[in-house]
């Protein structure tokens, strides 16, 4: 049952960090469309949804606590990501 738990902790810190390198990257591809960089910005943009869709993958094949738990730390993660890039007003 203990393992269970700590499963879904390891899951929600994963789950963070694929959030935050996710959102963190996106504003990278924003900035490539709008320089002009279309190529670059589609092969990043690709490589985020292949990563955090395989993530998600694996811990759906591991069981619904760690999936669940993971999505948990990815939607917190676009909370912290968004309030710290936000422009001041």
């Amino acid at each position: 049952m203990i393992g269970d738990w700590m499963m879904g902790g390891l899951a929600l810190l994963l789950g963070a960090g694929l959030g935050v390198f996710h959102f963190l990257s996106l504003r990278r591809v924003s900035a490539d469309y709008l320089a002009g960089h279309g190529r670059r910005a589609i092969g990043l943009q690709v490589a985020r949804l292949v990563a955090v869709a395989g993530v998600f993958y694996l811990l759906a094949r591991v069981g619904a606590i760690p999936l669940l738990a993971a999505a948990l730390g990815f939607v917190i993660a676009r909370g912290v990501v968004m309030r710290r890039t936000a422009p001041m007003p």
